[in-house]
């Protein structure tokens, strides 16, 4: 930005520049901006400007240095834990005026701590436009050997912060929305596993909906949506069906890397997002994946995560293993492995493949 927006260029080079993440904006906002100036971040935020070191949650001056800051012409939010009483200040108007901000976590990291991912090897995916795998490794970063991000689960009053494996899924349901914008296959993202019943199974269809490249735990740029196996006898159901595999496909990849890195063998997959609504998506993830997948009937699992962060903050609880045992835990669905290892493996091996084949064409080699 200060490279290429000349406001932000004048701004620096005067030495009046702030920057910081949208829960750092919020924060200053709500506070009532020059007013107060409370200038925060916590280390879930602070973690994705990639300023700061994972080990020490402070900036790192190798890496300040890396990207060409000049700290004498910036100011960056201090990072502050996760929870708080007092660093996040309070609401300075509405009704609300003076009520404390105790409580502030990354997206991903806010679903996790919802989901009551607090021990290593808990694991939750996120099936929103895109998907986001976390998974809990515990007080120490571990740096991933396979295409996975280390990131910060969280970092609560009075306990030491815990760090989690994260794999992203470019296309989720943005791949439902383009059966219904661009195929016209649906008239809304609610009738896909409709659809997809229609059909027995997959009929031999694969489709790797890499519109935009893969990501975790791929990595390839120039992959493009593609599908495989399509014959005369091929209808709407099987590509539907395809659609929803995708997901499922990708997310069983991510998985297997995250075991790798971690060393923690994982049990159960907790689940959340518009996606997850699909019985017969969740089934079919659970089937390729061989383990348990949880649904919680209370869904908003970020917001809980937030609220949780903030009562730990102010005390209103004060154990991570007792006081949440029955928290959202009425009405949750869990979905178990209907096939066998053999026929998992065999499923995989062919989206693999199917994956290996969709290199190449963005740039044409």
């Amino acid at each position: 930005m200060f490279e290429n927006v000349p406001a932000v260029k004048e701004c620096y080079d005067k030495g009046n520049l702030a920057f910081g993440t949208i829960d750092t904006w919020l924060v200053y906002k709500l506070n009532g901006g020059l007013d107060r100036k409370v200038f925060v971040s916590d280390p879930s935020n602070a973690s994705r400007t990639m300023f700061m070191d994972l080990k020490t949650l402070d900036y790192s001056d190798s890496l300040l240095d890396f990207f060409r800051l000049d700290m004498s012409k910036l100011k960056l939010p201090k990072i502050v834990k996760s929870g708080d009483p007092k660093a996040y200040g309070s609401l300075a108007s509405t009704v609300l005026k003076g009520l404390q901000i105790t409580g502030c976590l990354g997206d991903q990291s806010a679903a996790l701590v919802g989901q009551k991912g607090f021990k290593p090897g808990l694991a939750k995916n996120t099936y929103g436009t895109g998907c986001f795998l976390l998974m809990n490794i515990g007080e120490k970063p571990v740096v991933s050997n396979h295409g996975l991000l280390t990131t910060v689960a969280y970092d609560f009053h009075n306990m030491k912060p815990n760090y989690a494996l994260e794999g992203s899924i470019a296309v989720a349901g943005s791949s439902i929305k383009f059966l219904q914008n661009n195929l016209e296959f649906i008239e809304s993202s609610a009738k896909v596993s409709q659809l997809a019943e229609t059909v027995e199974d997959n009929g031999g269809v694969v489709f790797v909906t890499a519109f935009s490249g893969l990501f975790a735990p791929y990595w390839i740029d120039d992959a493009r949506g593609t599908l495989f196996g399509l014959t005369a006898y091929t209808k709407k159901g099987h590509i539907a069906r395809a659609t929803l595999e995708a997901t499922c496909f990708q997310t069983k990849a991510i998985l297997d890397a995250m075991g790798k890195d971690s060393g923690h063998e994982l049990k159960e997959l907790a689940v959340d997002g518009g996606m997850c609504n699909s019985d017969l998506a969740m089934q079919t993830q659970c089937d390729l994946i061989g383990i348990p997948v949880i649904r919680p009937a209370m869904r908003e699992t970020t917001a809980l995560g937030a609220a949780i962060a903030a009562g730990m903050a102010i005390g209103f609880w004060t154990s991570l293993d007792d006081d949440f045992k029955e928290v959202n835990s009425r009405g949750t669905n869990t979905f178990r492995p209907s096939v066998g290892a053999e026929e998992r493996n065999k499923r995989f091996a062919k989206w693999e493949k199917a994956v290996q084949m969709c290199r190449g064409w963005a740039s044409g080699d």
